[in-house]
């Protein structure tokens, strides 16, 4: 969300950002309402005034009826008003939260996920002698995965890990969780099942309030009991990632510049109803329901050179964990057409997969400036004593499922066997090097 002087004050930039993001949004009658908006609230606020001078004039009046019957008229009067106050309001709020953030000067203008940019890759794409198989073909054989069970059980997009396949995904996030402590991220366990607010302040539904048409965001429709006993009606969600927990944690927070950046990362399950990814990648644990990821965030001050770095910084991170894994990569700039409404600037990584024999995204970049920060309310005060929106950043370190596909397709053997990526192997039980046939 954007500030509304702000928007004034750079209409025709945020005109482009809309064209250039494809985005739906009359920015005309934003701002048309924003003057019905104000307008009405200085009448109403007008009339309020006037009717607490009248309710202090009616003991000392000499024609009270008089004077009670004027009181009346403004009363009648804020009680029409203020319905139609809301009713502005409420479109208005609607356009608001669909104002992007104007992209970087050197994001690729495009208009989808065809026009992002190859800025960089790293690793040869492996060569095999022997026929590939895909990781749904090697977790069956290495009896590691079992998606069949797992539909059964959890439905579409389910799937069981088993024996070493389990201890190769825990080792894959005790690997990310000590690879973030050791870059100076504090360690969280953060909540899974989160208010509304965490998610729409981190801008993970597309309006004001939860649609379960378009976000991709599972509600939990089971009430609870506070602590008093009386029933908590309040909507309560699951995370698709840690960002909105981790955000949520500095919401209506003043922090302090000297303590700036902040830097996090969270462990978590996470869950994604997939809606916009209907009939995509319905084989195989490359796009499912649920999972486990390391998540990073900084908190940084307003200032766009430092958010820029920190921004690297991450991605320089998860570029040396695909490296030390031995996977493949490259880099993504991110395009207008294909970034959400609130970036600024976006950046993905993706290993190669020979099973899947294409590329598949196993991190992403994102820097938000303040737009995260103002639905959050995350303030710090700068060394002048001034009250600043900081700069919200998220960056995936890495999510279990598609780097446990990448691992067992770029780590086959012809004997049908998968090797354990040194850099893991102290978290496999007994330091095991490769998952054989039973």
């Amino acid at each position: 969300m954007l500030d509304i002087k702000f928007i004034r004050e750079n209409k025709k930039a945020l005109k482009k950002a809309i064209e250039d993001k494809g985005l739906k949004l009359d920015l005309e009658n934003l701002l048309d309402l924003d003057e019905k908006r104000v307008e009405m609230i200085q009448e109403i606020e007008e009339l309020q005034a006037k009717r607490n001078k009248i309710n202090d004039e009616i003991a000392t009046a000499t024609d009270k009826q008089k004077v009670i019957a004027e009181g009346k008229k403004i009363k009648d009067k804020i009680g029409k008003l203020e319905p139609e106050y809301k009713e502005i309001k409420r479109q208005f709020d609607e356009l608001m939260v669909q104002v992007p953030t104007i992209p970087a000067p050197d994001v690729p203008k495009g208009k989808s996920e065809d026009d992002n940019v190859e800025i960089d890759r790293w690793g040869e794409i492996p060569e095999f002698d022997f026929e590939v198989k895909n990781h749904i073909e090697i977790g069956r054989d290495l009896d590691i995965l079992d998606l069949e069970k797992g539909a059964k059980v959890g439905g579409y997009r389910g799937y069981y890990l088993k024996n070493e396949g389990v201890s190769l995904v825990m080792a894959t996030m005790m690997y990310a969780v000590n690879k973030m402590i050791e870059k100076g991220f504090g360690p969280m366990i953060p909540p899974t099942l989160v208010k509304e607010f965490a998610l729409f302040g981190s801008g993970y539904f597309k309006g004001v309030e939860y649609d379960g048409e378009v976000d991709e965001i599972y509600q939990v429709a089971t009430s609870e009991k506070d602590a008093d006993g009386s029933t908590d009606k309040e909507k309560k969600f699951l995370v698709g990632t840690a960002e909105p927990s981790l955000l949520a944690y500095y919401a209506d927070e003043v922090l302090k510049e000297e303590d700036l950046p902040i830097r996090t990362c969270g462990y978590s399950q996470c869950y994604r109803s997939e809606i916009g990814s209907y009939g995509k990648d319905t084989k195989g644990m490359y796009r499912v329901h649920e999972f486990m990821k390391v998540e990073q965030i900084v908190v940084s001050k307003a200032d766009i050179d430092e958010s820029d770095k920190l921004q690297q910084e991450m991605v320089n991170i998860s570029r040396e964990m695909h490296e030390e894994l031995g996977l493949p990569y490259r880099i993504l700039q991110i395009c207008t057409g294909d970034m959400g409404t609130g970036k600024y600037k976006m950046f993905d990584l993706e290993a190669w997969m020979p099973g899947l024999d294409r590329w598949g995204e196993t991190g992403s970049a994102s820097n938000f400036l303040d737009w995260q920060a103002r639905r959050l309310n995350v303030k710090y005060v700068d060394k002048d004593g001034n009250k600043k929106f900081a700069y919200l950043l998220n960056n995936t370190a890495l999510p279990s499922p598609r780097i446990f596909v990448a691992i067992l397709e770029n780590y086959q053997q012809a004997d049908g066997s998968v090797k354990i990526p040194e850099v893991l192997q102290k978290w496999m039980p007994g330091g095991f090097k490769e998952i054989k046939k039973k």
